[in-house]
Order: structure tokens, then sequence, then C-alpha cells
């Protein structure tokens, strides 16, 4: 019934339009058509024109006329001769049949934006104001899957297979820190952070709640953002229910907390609110430091939300180092500049190799070894971190760009 209604309207409408505009194309044939029957009169006056001026000659030559007022004479019949010319120029002459045709025109393109509109357009869909839209989306995120639910739905990930000395010491971690009794809070980290690395988020997570606990009233942002780091990993990226209750603990102790505010970001993302994940991630980008390891996602994606978000925005230039590093750097002498750099790769490298890290992180890595021309080394990251990241398409496409701009692809 709603589309009976539209398309009544919509046809009315049509016909409407197409009527008035085929009605001034027919008044422009007929304005064009007497046109033409001036025309008639105008190429008559300038024969007379022309005729005056002959007589004018003959007059000067009888003698009636002297020299002065034969050539006032002549003047002002060229001027009018002149204006009549030039007006029979400027006259459009439209055929008969011109007319017809601009109508069938006009009739075919109005059927064909109905035909148009009728292939690609949504006739019976309803209006949906923004705040509608908005309010949809929030009762989505209010009843989105469980963590549970969603990691259910997932393939089993592809483990990394740590080598036999990094066994050795997870073995003798978890012999001397249980996540059921354990008071041990250094020992507690160290657990959660290398059973995430190696894909037991269950084990990692149990370590992590522990030392919540123990932690109590102490528990930092850290804490939390790190509990919700875990359930975000496990769960493939996605930004389950319970990993909002850690993000959101972690903001109420800390409010700058970038860890956690780029989550909450994503979470908003994922539940269509671009506007509220804006709000978050726009500052900060400000206030994000060079290394910061959320950087790199957040750049990558912040275009895309704040263009769904209606929001002008350009991703400003990577921030490079501050005055003091710069002034530090040029202290040094070329030896330690290089000894310097390879420092920071090789902990990058070690923190990598222990706690694992972000997509992002691993192409860093992979740009700064071949930089240092250790091709061998960035190759052989490159094929760990794809196991690790094995059937995750974002991540992969993060390493392969990498690798394909280290130039050591595929």
């Amino acid at each position: 019934m709603e589309n009976m209604a539209f398309w009544s309207i919509a046809a009315l409408l049509s016909l409407g339009v197409a009527a008035l505009l085929i009605a001034s194309s027919l008044r422009a044939r007929a304005a064009a058509t007497a046109g033409t029957a001036d025309q008639t009169g105008r190429a008559q006056d300038i024969q007379v024109y022309r005729d005056q001026l002959a007589e004018v000659d003959r007059d000067l030559a009888r003698g009636t006329l002297d020299a002065s007022e034969a050539q006032r004479t002549r003047t002002e019949i060229a001027r009018r001769l002149l204006e009549a010319d030039r007006k029979q120029g400027t006259t459009a002459a439209t055929g008969a049949a011109g007319g017809w045709i601009a109508a069938g025109l006009i009739a075919l393109a109005v059927a064909g934006a109905v035909v148009l509109y009728n292939r690609i357009g949504l006739p019976g869909y309803p209006d949906l104001p923004i705040a509608e839209r908005l309010a949809e989306a929030d009762a989505a995120m209010q009843t989105r899957p469980s963590q549970a639910d969603w990691v259910a739905r997932l393939p089993a990930p592809a483990l990394p297979q740590p080598d036999a000395e990094f066994t050795a010491l997870m073995e003798k971690l978890r012999d001397a820190v249980d996540p059921a009794t354990a008071t041990d809070l250094r020992g507690l980290d160290l657990l959660a952070r290398n059973e995430a690395a190696l894909g037991n988020f269950d084990a990692a997570l149990a370590a992590q709640t522990r030392l919540i606990a123990v932690k109590a009233d102490k528990a930092s942002a850290d804490d939390h953002a790190a509990l919700a780091e875990i359930l975000i990993t496990q769960a493939q990226g996605y930004v389950s229910p319970e990993a909002e209750q850690q993000l959101f603990r972690a903001l109420q102790i800390d409010p700058k907390n970038g860890l956690a505010r780029y989550y909450a970001g994503l979470m908003f993302s994922q539940g269509g609110r671009f506007d509220r994940a804006m709000a978050l991630w726009g500052p900060l980008l400000e206030d994000s430091a060079a290394d910061a390891p959320w950087l790199g996602p957040l750049r990558a994606q912040i275009e895309e939300v704040a263009s769904l978000a209606g929001i002008p925005f350009s991703l400003p230039p990577l921030k490079g180092p501050t005055g003091a590093d710069v002034a530090a750097a040029q202290d040094m002498s070329a030896e330690d500049r290089q000894a310097m750099i390879e420092g920071m790769v090789q902990q990058l490298a070690d923190r990598l190799a222990t706690q694992g890290g972000r997509p992002e992180e691993y192409a860093q890595l992979i740009t700064a070894q071949t930089a240092l021309g250790r091709m061998d080394e960035a190759k052989a990251t490159l094929a760990k971190a794809r196991e690790i990241f094995a059937g995750q398409q974002g991540p992969l496409a993060t390493l392969n760009e990498a690798a394909l701009a280290a130039g050591i692809a595929p």
C-alpha cells in the first residue's frame, strides 16, 4: 500500500514536470514560427533601405541633392539597414518538427528516471532520521554477542610454536604461579602476558583477573585495559560487552589511558556510533606518542571512521622525534647513533619474541631490519608473524604491505 501511494505521487509529479517542460518547448516552437514571419518582413525592409540608397545616388546625380545632404541621408539609411540586417541574423529559425522532438526527449528523460529509480532505488524504504539511526545503533550494541558466544563462532587460530628454551621457561613459570592462589604480582603479570602471546587466552585471562583481584582497589587503568586487550585479542578484534566493562573501569580510573581510549573507540566504530568513536580517537591521535602501540591501527582506521561520522578530517603526518631527541642524536658519533638504532631494533625484536605484539609492531620490526640490511632476520620475522596471525585478514594485510615495501615479498 505504501508503494502504491509513493508511485502515485511520483507519477503525478513526473507528469506535471513533463507537462510544464513540453508546454514550454511548444511555446518556443510557436515563437520560432512567428519569428520566421518577422524575418520575412525584415527582409522586405532591407530591400526598401537598399532602394532608398540607390535613389539618393540618383538624386545626387540629377543635382536635386547637394553632397552634404546626400551624405547625411546615406548615413541614416545605412544605420537602419544595418539594424534590420542584425535582427534578421540573430532571430532563431526552428523547424516545424523541432518542438515535437524536444517534447519527445523530455518525455523519454522522465520515463528513464522512473525506470532507473525503480531498479536502484528503495521506493518502499521509510525515512530514517539520524536520531533513529543512532538509537538503533545503541540498541544493537546493547544486544551484541557476549565474549563466549562470539569466540565460539570463530575458527581455531594458528598458535605460535615457541622454541624449546621458551617452552621450558613457561613450564617453570606455570609451576611457580598458580592463577587460582598466587599473590606474586610480577609473576601473574608475566604469566598473563606470555600466555596471551602463546594464544592460551583462557590461562591469560585467569592470570590477569587474579592480578586485578590481588591488587583490589589498587588495580590500575593499565591492569583493566590489559584484561580488555586479552579479551579482544581472543575475540580476534571484536570488543565484547565483557571487554567493554574492563575498558569502562580503566577509563574511570584514568580517562587519559591510551589503550582503553583506542579500544573504546573501536567498540563504538563496530557498533555504528562513528561519532562517539571520533570523540575518542580524535583527541587520542593528538595525545599519542610516536611509539604508542595503538598509533598504527588508529591511523589506519581513523579517516574512514571520520568519513562515516560525517566529520571533515585529514590525517596529519607522523610525529617525528622531539627536539631533545634530535639534539642528543646530533651529539653522538656515527658509530654511536648506529649502535643506538640497532639497540632499539633489538629491544623491539626481543619484546616481540617474548611477549608478542600487534601486527603493526611486527611490520615496524620488518621495516627496521631491512633498513639495517638484516634481510634474513626480516624474512624470519615476517614468517613468524604470518604464523601468529594466520587466518586474520587485517593483520596479514598489514604484514604484506610492510613486506612489499621492504622488498622481501612474498
